[in-house]
């Protein structure tokens, strides 16, 4: 499973021999793996201060996580031709994201962990932030260059009534730069392509003998040329009309029809050297989102344990990786078991729903008597 808890229950011997008979029981049971989850100490400062900053931690958590899901999602989206190897390419310093988090240590360098730990808070909160804001910027431009494609594309592969044809047409089709002569297009029903060819000398007076041709076609019929005097323009479209034969409003424009092309080859050629440095960028940084956010878990262990067991700082954090969805009900009920000890009422809370723990503003689901914090990597479900 993608999906982790992350515990902590106070150091002191009566819990850590709690925390060794639940590896006994979890293991015993093939509920879930179990690895020590190494936190620094940190400067402690006030318990108001660290009230203040469990709230503003909370917030900085779920804005983390919905960033690295966006990141992820845009991965998705630029790698539109290979979607199959997206995995690969979301990583946390170069590994895969269950290793990082299994594996996890605390990055000394880019949070000292003997700065204050509102600091490290601001740190943070400011690197997600200008992720975020780089993140639009980059996104926009490149999603306003696809949506632009897209639509180019769209129009080359309608029926012949809708779609360009600046990609069908060729020069030589048409009657160019002359005063009485003009070339049409017209759309034929398969079924009745031997009556057009029967048929379109006779429709109208002046219509050039011998001057259709079948240049383009779809499941539905073909696009011919014809070519007659302009005057006759008008009593040509109605008479083809009557006989279910359509004329498309298209006449030839070489610039204009150079222009197109041109448009569609730039806006390719864009696409692709933006690609590599997009994905490029959104892989760096998912990294990077994705580190923040688990050194926030961690974070966020720290300052709820300090405030839930108190000072001197003394606890131990566990992460748990549940080996199916079917073993989280029991695995809960171990837990509940093994700490029941650290809050009875909460302990007893989550066995009868209607039992109110007096000042907790959570609900129930979300108050265990350990710390508890859930980490969760279906990042693309």
């Amino acid at each position: 499973m993608s999906e982790f808890w992350l515990i902590s229950a106070p150091g002191d011997k009566e819990n850590l021999q709690a925390l060794e008979r639940m590896n006994t029981v979890t293991s015993k049971s093939n509920l879930s793996h179990n690895t020590k989850f190494a936190i620094p100490d940190f400067k402690v400062g006030t318990l108001d201060s660290l009230v203040g900053l469990s709230d503003e931690l909370g917030k900085l958590d779920t804005f983390a996580e919905s960033l690295i899901k966006r990141m992820a999602q845009s991965v998705v989206e630029v790698m539109e031709d290979t979607k199959g190897k997206v995995r690969e390419n979301l990583l946390a310093n170069g590994v895969d994201l269950t290793s990082f988090v299994t594996h996890f240590e605390w990055d000394m360098a880019k949070y000292p962990a003997k700065q204050p730990l509102a600091s490290v808070v601001d740190t943070l909160a400011k690197q997600l932030a200008q992720i975020e804001t780089d993140l639009k910027s980059r996104t926009a431009a490149y999603n306003t260059l696809k949506v632009t494609l897209e639509n180019l594309e769209k129009k080359s592969q309608g029926n012949l009534f809708t779609r360009t044809l600046s990609d069908i047409v060729n020069k030589e089709d048409f009657v160019l730069d002359s005063e009485y002569l003009v070339t049409l297009l017209v759309i034929v029903p398969k079924p009745d392509y031997a009556q057009w060819q029967k048929t379109y000398e006779s429709l109208s007076d002046m219509v050039v003998p011998r001057s259709t041709k079948l240049i383009a076609e779809d499941k539905d019929g073909g696009l011919f040329t014809v070519t007659l005097f302009r005057k006759v323009i008008d009593d040509f479209k109605s008479k083809a009309r009557a006989n279910k034969f359509m004329v498309r409003e298209f006449f030839y424009d070489e610039k204009e029809i150079k222009r197109e092309r041109e448009e569609m080859t730039r806006l390719l050629s864009d696409k692709k050297q933006q690609y590599g440095p997009l994905l490029r960028w959104l892989k760096v940084n998912f990294s990077e989102a994705f580190i923040a956010w688990v050194h926030i878990k961690a974070l966020r262990v720290f300052v709820e344990s300090v405030l839930r067991y108190g000072l001197p700082v003394n606890f131990q954090a566990v992460l748990l990786q549940p080996h199916k969805k079917s073993s989280t009900k029991r695995l809960r009920e171990v837990l509940n078991s093994v700490f029941r000890h650290l809050d009875e009422v909460a302990a007893a809370s989550l066995l009868d729903a209607s039992v109110e723990i007096p000042g907790l503003q959570l609900s129930n689901q979300d108050y265990f008597p350990y710390v508890y914090f859930h980490i969760d990597l279906s990042l693309l479900d």
